[in-house]
């Protein structure tokens, strides 16, 4: 299939980042639009692409439901293999596209096609479903990864995650109030989408940082 990928950053960057979108978002939306503009201010070089399923709504119209998302794994490591990325990439995405890389980053990690992993906005379990882990492949990885979380996502909150049984490799970053695009209720915790995403790309800078040793 044909991937056309969504850039933002320069392109002479130390590191890439390529990221997925969510289940029911494009690579567009305006919530990863704001996250891979915050990145590409950092100074990552910021890919995004589409699954086919995504892709089709643009041009067949409909809403295309997403199928299961172990069945788009072939899909991630065929756009990794697309973007030929010079230097250090790290994948990942938002929500589905964060979870779908995390299965298939160890198998790219260990033939040193990736650095890390990072996933905005985590899909622990489906919103009041808690019972229905996405967490067992987890527990192995041994990708570097890095998920940011906001402490209400109903996708997973900063109660419920500790419980899991996540990889030593992993470590969780979050954004105090912030929901499943990591926006926090600005009357609430004082803080806006703007100050979240600026911290988040502050954190991956410093967190990839200690890839390239």
């Amino acid at each position: 299939m044909s991937m056309s990928f969504l850039f933002d950053g320069p392109e002479d960057a130390a590191c890439t980042i390529l990221l997925g979108h969510g289940a029911g978002a494009p690579m567009d939306s305006s919530s990863l639009n704001a996250a891979a503009k915050a990145l590409a201010e950092v100074g990552f070089r910021v890919a995004r692409f589409e699954f086919s399923y995504m892709a089709s709504r643009r041009t067949e119209g409909g809403r295309k439901p997403p199928p299961r998302a172990e069945t788009l794994n072939p899909e991630y490591v065929a756009a990794v293999a697309a973007l030929a990325a010079k230097g250090p990439l790290v994948i990942g995405g938002k929500s589905m596209g964060g979870r779908i890389a995390s299965m298939v980053a160890d198998e790219l990690f260990a033939s040193s096609r990736i650095a890390g992993l990072l996933c905005l906005g985590y899909p622990f379990h489906p919103p009041a479903k808690p019972q229905q882990l996405r967490t067992k492949h987890l527990a192995g990885l041994k990708t570097p990864t890095l998920i940011v979380q906001g402490t209400r996502d109903e996708f997973g909150t900063r109660e419920e995650v500790p419980s899991y049984a996540l990889s030593k490799a992993i470590e969780v970053f979050w954004l105090e109030d912030g929901d499943h695009d990591l926006k926090p209720r600005k009357s609430v915790s004082g803080f806006t989408a703007a100050d979240h995403l600026k911290k988040m790309a502050e954190k991956v800078s410093a967190w990839a940082e200690k890839l390239k040793r």
